[in-house]
């Protein structure tokens, strides 16, 4: 990149301006990056924490469905699970975490007390009472975890990409910047040097002129016999 640029002043100026530019760019992004990484260890012990809870709400709804069938039987538990007609809603909205858009999900009518289930609550037993309360849980668990793990993936993508900025910005741009900053100043610097060297030289020919013309009307003036005075027209 070093050879592609003018080695004049004003080349210099604007490269040194992008270095600063680049270096401010540079520590922003670092900032964020570190920012990121930090934000995600806190949604990552969540993530886990969530996953845990799910896996638990798992088996406890799976225990408590497979109760209801032995006692209650698969036709009875099915016909329950029928009869909901309030089906849970989901609505997604973002939020920003350190520039990054996350969604935030929320869940509504997941939780019903007994008389809004739909099912007849003197035809049915605790039992299945039990289940759909593990159920209930159950996707309450897996809601939060879908918000927790989306955010998870995109703050993971984000730190990807501001660590791929850095690191290009740290190792080719400012190694370019700084390689082509050098260059012109080593040229400017040869340039400097030669038209000094010419100045001298031009000084030198001058002198040398000056003090052959002197040596020459000394030479005349000693030719010329005493008394006689050089006319000059």
């Amino acid at each position: 990149m070093a050879n592609d640029v003018k080695p004049t002043r004003k080349e210099l100026m604007g490269i040194e301006d992008r270095i600063d530019l680049s270096e401010r760019g540079h520590d922003t992004l670092e900032q964020k990056r570190d920012g990121l990484i930090m934000e995600f260890m806190d949604i990552l012990d969540e993530a886990q924490d969530v996953r845990s809870g799910m896996g638990d709400d798992y088996e406890q709804a799976q225990a408590k469905i497979d109760m209801a069938r032995a006692i209650e039987g698969d036709v009875a538990v099915r016909g329950a699970a029928a009869a909901l007609e309030d089906h849970p809603e989901i609505t997604i909205q973002s939020k920003n975490i350190m520039g990054v858009v996350v969604p935030q999900i929320e869940s509504s009518k997941v939780k019903k007390p007994l008389d809004q289930r739909g099912y007849g609550v003197l035809g049915t037993s605790a039992y299945i009472d039990e289940a759909a309360d593990a159920y209930e849980d159950l996707i309450n668990s897996i809601v939060l975890a879908a918000e927790v793990e989306t955010a998870m993936k995109k703050m993971l993508n984000e730190i990807e990409t501001t660590k791929r900025r850095v690191n290009a910005l740290e190792f080719k741009l400012l190694p370019e910047l700084r390689e082509s900053q050098e260059y012109i100043e080593q040229k400017l610097e040869e340039q400097e040097r030669e038209e000094i060297f010419r100045m001298k030289k031009v000084k030198d020919k001058k002198e040398e002129q000056e003090r052959e013309a002197r040596d020459e009307a000394d030479a005349e003036a000693a030719e010329r016999p005493e008394g006689e005075v050089a006319v000059t027209s």
